[in-house]
Formats: C-alpha cells, sequence, structure tokens
C-alpha cells in the first residue's frame, strides 16, 4: 500500500496535479527561470518603512515590478554588460552604501535613546530658553543719519510701522512693519539685545544700534514669561535630534580608531 502511494505522488507531480514547495517560494518564472517571493517582499518592507499602506493594488504594483526587473536583467546578462568594469564598479558602491546602511542601523537598535536622555536634553533647552520672550520690531537701515533722520521722524508723528514697510533693508520683518514676534533675547546679536533689554514697553531706541547688519531702531512692544512646548510635544525632536548626535559619535569614533596611511 505504502509503495502505491509513493508512486501515485510520484506520477502526481510529474503530471503537474501536487504544488511543489518550489513553485510556492517563486513570485512568477520568467523565461524558465524562477523569480523568488523574497524580493518582493524587500519591496514591500520598503514601502511600508515609507509609511504607504500596502494595498491589493500596491502589490500588484510591486510584483510587476519584480517580473521587469528580472526581465531587464535577464537581457542585461546577455549583452554581458556584468563584467564591464564600470558595472562592477557601481555595484562596489552600492554594497558598500547597503552595509554602511546595516552598520548604522545595528547601531541605532542597539544604542537606542532612552526616556532619562530625552529629559536632560528638555530640561537643558528649558533652563538655556526660560525666563521673559521679548516682541519687538525694529528698522534696519545702512546709515547712522537715515536712522537718526527715521527717529525724528517717528518722533513727530510717522508711523513706525509705515517706514519700516518702505525704508527697512530686512526683508522679513520689513514686509509686516518691522515686527520680529516673540523671541528669547539672546537669539539676537549682543548690540541690539543690549538695546532691547533697556526699553519700557512700547518705548523706542532714542539712538540707532549699530550691529554688524547695519543701523537699527528697535521697539518694544511687549514682554512676557517664556512660553515654553511641553515635554510631550517635542518628546520625538528631541529623541531624533539625539539619535543622529549618537550616530555621529559612532562615525567620529570609528574613523578615529581607524589606521588611516
Amino acid at each position: 500500500m505504502k509503495k502505491k502511494l509513493m508512486s501515485g505522488l510520484v506520477a502526481a507531480a510529474l503530471l503537474g496535479t501536487v504544488a511543489l514547495p518550489v513553485s510556492a517560494q517563486n513570485l512568477a518564472i520568467v523565461n524558465g527561470k524562477p523569480v523568488p517571493k523574497e524580493r518582493a517582499e524587500v519591496l514591500k518592507q520598503q514601502v511600508e518603512r515609507s509609511g504607504r499602506p500596502m494595498t491589493p493594488e500596491v502589490e500588484a504594483q510591486i510584483k510587476e515590478e519584480v517580473i521587469a526587473r528580472e526581465v531587464f536583467m535577464q537581457e542585461a546578462k546577455k549583452r554581458g554588460l556584468e563584467g564591464t568594469p564600470d558595472f562592477k564598479n557601481q555595484m562596489e558602491l552600492a554594497r558598500q552604501t547597503i552595509m554602511i546602511r546595516e552598520l548604522f542601523a545595528d547601531y541605532q537598535k542597539k544604542n537606542p535613546v532612552t526616556d532619562a536622555e530625552i529629559q536632560a536634553e528638555y530640561d537643558k533647552f528649558v533652563a538655556a530658553n526660560s525666563g521673559k520672550e521679548y516682541k519687538a520690531s525694529h528698522i534696519l537701515v545702512e546709515s547712522e543719519d537715515q536712522a537718526k533722520s527715521i527717529i525724528s521722524q517717528i518722533d513727530k508723528g510717522s508711523k513706525f510701522e509705515d517706514i519700516a514697510k518702505k525704508e527697512s533693508k530686512d526683508p522679513g520683518s520689513g514686509a509686516r512693519g518691522g515686527d520680529l514676534d516673540w523671541a528669547n533675547p539672546s537669539s539676537y546679536v549682543a548690540e541690539f539685545t543690549e538695546a532691547l533689554v533697556k526699553l519700557q514697553k512700547g518705548q523706542m531706541t532714542q539712538t540707532p544700534v549699530k550691529s554688524q547688519f547695519g543701523w537699527h531702531i528697535i521697539r518694544l512692544d511687549d514682554v512676557r514669561e517664556a512660553q515654553l512646548p511641553k515635554l510631550d510635544e517635542v518628546k520625538p525632536q528631541i529623541a531624533q535630534q539625539l539619535q543622529q548626535q549618537k550616530l555621529a559619535k559612532f562615525q567620529e569614533d570609528l574613523r578615529a580608531k581607524a589606521k588611516i596611511q
């Protein structure tokens, strides 16, 4: 009975009525050559990592892409292109790129950013940016005489915002009537900051302020306690920044240890 069963299976296999494991592992057979399903799986993983949903339409596109690649690869081999120096050099560069990417991915997997590291970085950010924020406006011009003339015009009733739009050489704030929005005073150049923090709300500098950018007329519009984001709001950005810093340090250490002659 056992012998008859075995012979029946062999016959069925020869007739193609039994699904063979090999065919189950193939996406297609192109010109007699099997195309493994694993190639499609690799492309699927790349699509999924990009955040694109894996729909039946996308799977069909991936299948067609893998089959098309096999058709083109077979033709390239027929023409002997894989033996050319240019192809070999490009293959070596591609191999290096993939290996380096895997190295970095392996390092990041084994050296994840911890919650404690994120908290410490956030605490540093808070310490550096806490205190008061200033809402300032300015008019930036080329010369001290021009700045003095503008101060005089404003003191006589001309509107600060109108002059800023016409005269300021700072295109960003000038278009907004000189408005620099809220900022920590330390974000400005030293001369600007020194003059700004001496002003009272609503007050304007009566002496032009010289900086590397030119001559400023500065007005303090408002002051408030710094409005800092909560940890949860910036946690992903901090984690990414720390991850990049760790990876950069890993790269620097490898280069420092390498013997380069």
